[in-house]
């Protein structure tokens, strides 16, 4: 079992950042993908970036240039800096740890953008 604890979410105006962290415990092994995953009212759950145990990313084209995501494999903690924000990036945000075929979700963090 894997366990995420989201943090940093929060209302910021547009054009403001945030800096999303989640910190993964229980049965973590070296060669496993991290990411980040956001959910819209009404809308279906979409990736917003990954990063794998290696450091390979991958951003959602949305997000390319604005977010970052970067992780501390020391500290099983992965980040998603988020700046330039927009209010369509309004979102329930979602941390997900994936081994194999082992796929774990945090309980999500709330982003609010303001115009």
């Amino acid at each position: 079992q894997v366990q995420l604890v989201e943090s940093g979410g929060g209302l910021v105006q547009a054009g403001g950042s945030l800096r999303l962290s989640c910190a993964a415990s229980g049965s973590i092994f070296s060669i496993d993908v991290m990411g980040w995953y956001r959910q819209a009212p009404g809308k279906q759950r979409e990736l917003v970036a990954t990063i794998t145990s290696g450091g390979r990313t991958t951003y959602a084209d949305s997000v390319k240039g604005r977010f970052t995501i970067s992780r501390d494999n020391a500290k099983n903690t992965v980040y998603l800096q988020m700046n330039s924000l927009k209010p369509e990036d309004t979102a329930v945000y979602y941390c997900n740890y994936r081994r194999g075929p082992f796929n774990y979700w945090g309980q999500g963090t709330q982003v609010t953008v303001s115009s």
